[in-house]
């Protein structure tokens, strides 16, 4: 697949800022679905200025902070357990905003940072995996600024299954999509503690078929897809899986 193919198979007209971007950059730099995708659908529904300080944890390989220090001037810290500080700092000086990104190893309920620290947090594709927790949202608040933001995309379904996954996705289903839920799920989560106000909970448009291109496209491109992910999204057909964007402001720090 030559790069022109590859830039018109992912090309979305709902995500121009993505577009203009190295798709084989962030191919290679993928740990799941296409994070800028996922960047750009959060950074629509709150506001960033320039010098605003932003959190981006679970930041991964840094290409959604790299993202958001390009197109917003912000200052970001990419927070990450899983990838090296040091791999990350690399690809933020490979970009050249290592005056603008900093790297940071950090588990997301061990934060080193100060109270009220931060005006944005994002957290791209990763907040399931720490944030399903009641006492989370209360925990992250505290390093928020008063009616700071917070703004989530993660992987999620369109109605709750509480009993595990629906016949036809059994297949392929692996045991940590329980942390799958839907917006209203999601709102109730946050809402409930008083700590934040949920400004919106929705399913990303279309999210399904932007999961199954980015896959489908990934293997085409010889990059690293799960051909079981790929048939569950098949089967699914857009019925139940997509996902979940959530957005909140600080209420009480």
């Amino acid at each position: 697949m030559d790069d022109d193919e590859l830039r018109a198979r992912l090309r979305v007209e709902a995500f121009p800022r993505s577009n203009r971007y190295d798709p084989r950059w962030v191919m290679e730099n993928l740990m799941g679905p296409n994070v800028l995708w996922l960047t750009e659908a959060v950074t629509q529904a709150i506001e960033l200025r320039p010098g605003m300080k932003v959190l981006d944890l679970g930041c991964g390989r840094a290409v959604s902070s790299i993202f958001l220090a390009q197109e917003f001037e912000v200052e970001v810290w990419a927070a990450d357990l899983w990838i090296p500080a040091e791999d990350n700092r690399e690809r933020i000086a490979a970009a050249g905003l290592s005056g603008r990104v900093t790297a940071v190893h950090v588990e997301a309920h061990d934060l080193p940072f100060a109270a009220g620290f931060f005006d944005a947090i994002v957290s791209l594709d990763a907040y399931h995996y720490f944030g399903t927790d009641d006492l989370y949202i209360g925990y992250l608040a505290r390093f928020l600024r008063p009616a700071g933001s917070i703004g989530i995309a993660v992987p999620g379904v369109t109605f709750e299954l509480p009993d595990g996954p629906t016949p036809d996705l059994a297949e392929g289903w692996e045991w940590d999509f329980c942390s799958f839920h839907s917006p209203e799920w999601w709102r109730r989560h946050w809402a409930k503690t008083g700590r934040v106000t949920v400004e919106r909970a929705d399913m990303i448009a279309d999210g399904h078929g932007l999961w199954l291109r980015w896959l489908e496209t990934c293997r085409d491109a010889g990059y690293r897809a799960p051909e079981a992910e790929i048939e569950l999204l098949r089967r699914d057909a857009g019925k139940t899986l997509g996902f979940t964007r959530v957005i909140a402001t600080v209420t009480v720090a």
